[in-house]
């Protein structure tokens, strides 16, 4: 009762012209952008981070909220029409999505992507209210030795579970950690600043994001696509009939529930629940014939998924600090420039902001149902921007915002050197969250293994907490191994399995 108490007053922060405002414009630049070919829901808001300088923290993360969501829906626009993921977790939505569009029913994909996405964004966001809390409860009662532990699991998970290559995802982890050591540390020592004083204070994190994703992503796709726009499919008014909304609800309930579990855990995703929703619906449709042709079923269950798990994300988010995918650790960024840190003391020290937030999520899904069903057609008028002028104006856009967050030259060099560093990455097959985590998380990990060292007079033993920290540091230990697992203890004895 307390948390519903908590919510109805973010509700009363929130219904305010001004915010309602704030909160439409965010719903509505935050699908513009995102609508546009190749730009996933993480770019969308490092583009979008430095609009929200010079607002109020509360109007500022309004504003966010309204973009997070709008990213998120802009992406499956662009699957449903050009056939152009701006991420992977709209691969799913694009394999029916775009064949539905060929054949004449483009109307219908959007209309269950948009609903859908609803639905799913609403029981996720009900989620995050009770499940939220509880988690606040348990972290409060970790020590530094047990958020040393977290943060490490963090760093494995993303870099060891996602991407095709191990080798890959760490070396983007280190230059991650190397990017969030420069500066001063904590005893007032200048690590590899260069003698540069505009390093002495770090790079910021608004700069790093912007450049890698949003100047990285643009320079690889203006590299890579062709110089005429996408060939994009005629849309008419959004609607569904008796049979597809027949078709559409158990999908945007079974997504909601693959969705929501797997944003909430470290190197969850989207990717996995998506892919798993599909093969579920592929399974019980009663029109498997479809499927490869165009089923409803196949964008209304990964739509749902995709979007419950970005709620999904802001579980660990919020309640520890934790980013569990890249939009989320650009979020991170946003509450940093704020002089807000995420984590289990935020909803003491900060309860009003906190409980605004997640009522303007409830806001901000319903405006942006309202807002796409009939600007649908509109939407698909921007995906004819020739691609030369796109990446200009993205790269434009990207320098203007850098350069708000300091008035400093340099950091057009700095946003340069940082968009370059992101094509090469994206060139070499680097993921690009790893390095993301380990610029915010490498600073905080430093500090608890600090703290955890002073309290134990500099033994190891120290960096050993309660049963947490052991259970994560046996969770940390069986993912690294589970390769070798698998080759030398599971193959063999599946092999003895099936001879005998």
């Amino acid at each position: 009762m307390e948390n519903l108490g908590n919510l109805l007053d973010g509700f009363g922060h929130v219904l305010t012209p001004m915010n309602l405002l704030i909160a439409l414009l965010g719903v509505t630049i935050g699908t513009a952008v995102g609508v546009l070919p190749g730009i996933g829901p993480a770019m969308t808001v490092a583009l979008l981070l430095p609009v929200t300088y010079g607002m109020g923290p509360t109007s500022a993360l309004i504003m966010f909220a309204g973009i997070f969501y709008g990213g998120m829906y802009g992406g499956s626009t662009t699957s449903i029409l050009l056939n152009t993921p701006g991420e992977s977790s709209s691969v799913v939505t694009a394999i029916e999505g775009n064949k539905m569009a060929k054949a004449g029913r483009a109307a219908q994909a959007l209309a269950t992507a948009a609903i859908g996405s609803f639905v799913a964004g609403t029981i996720a966001t009900l989620l995050l209210v009770l499940v939220a809390p509880p988690v606040v409860s348990f972290a409060v009662s970790l020590g530094s030795p047990d958020y040393l532990a977290v943060m490490l699991l963090a760093f494995v998970s993303v870099t060891a579970v996602l991407g095709a290559s191990r080798v890959r995802g760490f070396a983007s982890l280190l230059l991650g950690l190397i990017i969030g050591v420069i500066g001063v540390d904590q005893t007032g020592q200048q690590r590899l600043t260069f003698g540069i004083p505009q390093l002495i204070d770090g790079i910021d994190v608004v700069v790093v994001a912007v450049g890698i994703f949003a100047v990285g992503e643009a320079l690889w796709i203006a590299a890579h696509l062709r110089r005429k726009s996408g060939e994009v499919i005629p849309v008419g008014q959004p609607w569904m009939g008796r049979e597809d909304w027949k078709r559409s609800w158990k999908p945007w309930l079974r997504g909601t529930a693959f969705g929501f579990p797997f944003g909430a855990v470290p190197a969850g995703g989207a990717e996995i629940p998506t892919f798993l929703s599909y093969i579920t619906e592929k399974k019980l449709s009663k029109h498997k014939a479809e499927f490869g042709k165009g089923a409803i079923e196949g964008v209304a269950g990964p739509e749902a998924a995709n979007n419950a798990s970005a709620a999904g994300t802001l579980v660990p988010m919020l309640a520890l600090g934790l980013p569990t995918n890249a939009t989320a650790a650009v979020m991170l960024a946003a509450f940093e420039q704020f002089g807000i840190q995420p984590g289990p003391l935020l909803f003491e020290q900060e309860s009003t902001l906190v409980w605004t937030l997640i009522a303007s999520l409830f806001i901000g899904n319903l405006l942006l149902l309202v807002l796409n069903l009939p600007l649908a057609p509109a939407w698909a008028r921007l995906l004819r921007i020739p691609r030369p002028y796109l990446y200009a104006g993205i790269i434009f856009f990207a320098s203007m915002g850098a350069y708000a967050v300091n008035a400093q030259p340099f950091d057009l060099f700095l946003l340069l050197a940082l968009g370059l560093l992101g094509f090469g990455m994206r060139r070499f097959g680097l993921p690009i969250l790893p390095l993301i985590v380990g610029i915010i998380l490498g600073p905080l990990a430093e500090l608890h293994g600090r703290r955890a060292l002073q309290l134990s007079g500099g033994e190891l033993h120290g960096l050993l907490g309660g049963w947490v920290s052991w259970l994560i540091y046996a969770t940390i230990l069986v993912v690294l191994l589970w390769p070798l697992i698998g080759r030398f203890v599971l193959r063999p004895l599946r092999g003895r399995l099936v001879t005998g």
